[in-house]
């Protein structure tokens, strides 16, 4: 079951076999393995999550996959974090990364299970906040340290959130590099280098991100995926698609279908998340 507003977003899933092909999102991808064998390919080589070995940690724009380890499943917890919340703690610092998408970071795993109470359960604003803090804090700390050349370069924090806050503001609209280097007040190519560095990713994954979010809302209130793909600003539902399974690992129809399969078996509770 998943529950999604803003900027968090988090779910618990048990598998049984393979349960995603190879994708990518511009999210933080942050959880732990409850009971069974996690596995997944990350970075060139096989990962294994096991229930108390650590913290999975899998950075924004990193192509992953997801599947059972051992034949009989796996049952796991995961929040999904813009790195924009992670931003409005470290103000400019370069994103944290964990080598090799697990840390056994005790400090990490705390602020993780603090965030991923029972998926029914209600996490109130102070407290997602609070949360965030922590995690953000408990990922500087985790994370791999900048390279010196990382440490002497200026990264215009400033910029960056106004292209991102305008990407926000119009994520179906047609957007040049040039009108988000004038939105931005910076040179086109130092803006996108500074981007992917404070978000992981790059300004148009960053806004095909925010029009897949549009689409997946657009889907719980009943909307049909061609109409949804057209108001999020795709080109058709064909083009749309092939996004959304490249971002997610499935089909629109397949996540749809899983929505609703949940929210039969427990009412899907928007109060599971916190939005800003």
């Amino acid at each position: 079951m998943a529950s999604d507003t803003g900027p968090f977003e988090r779910m618990e899933a048990f598998f049984t076999a393979r349960g995603y092909e190879t994708h990518r999102h511009d999210t933080y991808a942050i959880g732990i393995t409850l009971n069974g064998a996690q596995s997944f390919h990350y970075r060139g080589a096989l990962r294994t999550s096991l229930p108390g070995n650590g913290t999975m940690v899998l950075h924004p724009d990193e192509p992953h996959d997801g599947q059972a380890g051992a034949e009989d499943g796996f049952h796991y917890r995961m929040i999904y974090v813009e790195p924009s919340a992670i931003q409005d703690v470290l103000r400019g610092r370069p994103l944290p990364f964990i080598d090799g998408g697990i840390s056994a970071d005790p400090r990490l795993r705390a602020a993780t299970s603090a965030l991923l109470p029972d998926t029914g359960d209600r996490i109130e604003r102070l407290e997602y906040e609070d949360g965030i803090f922590d995690l953000a804090q408990a990922l500087a700390t985790a994370g791999a340290a900048a390279s010196p050349e990382h440490r002497r370069r200026f990264i215009d924090y400033t910029a960056c959130e106004r292209a991102r806050q305008w990407l926000d503001a119009c994520p179906a609209t047609n957007v040049s590099l040039e009108e988000l280097e004038l939105a931005a007040g910076k040179d086109r190519w130092a803006l996108s280098r500074d981007f992917r560095r404070l978000y992981g990713t790059s300004p148009h994954r960053y806004l095909v991100m925010r029009r897949l979010a549009r689409v997946r809302q657009s889907l719980r209130c009943g909307h049909s995926l061609a109409a949804a793909a057209i108001d999020a600003g795709f080109t058709d539902q064909s083009h749309m698609t092939r996004h959304f399974k490249k971002t997610f690992g499935i089909s629109p129809g397949r996540w749809l279908a899983t929505l609703q399969a949940a929210g039969r078996a427990q009412s899907y509770n928007t109060s599971a998340a916190i939005g800003r």
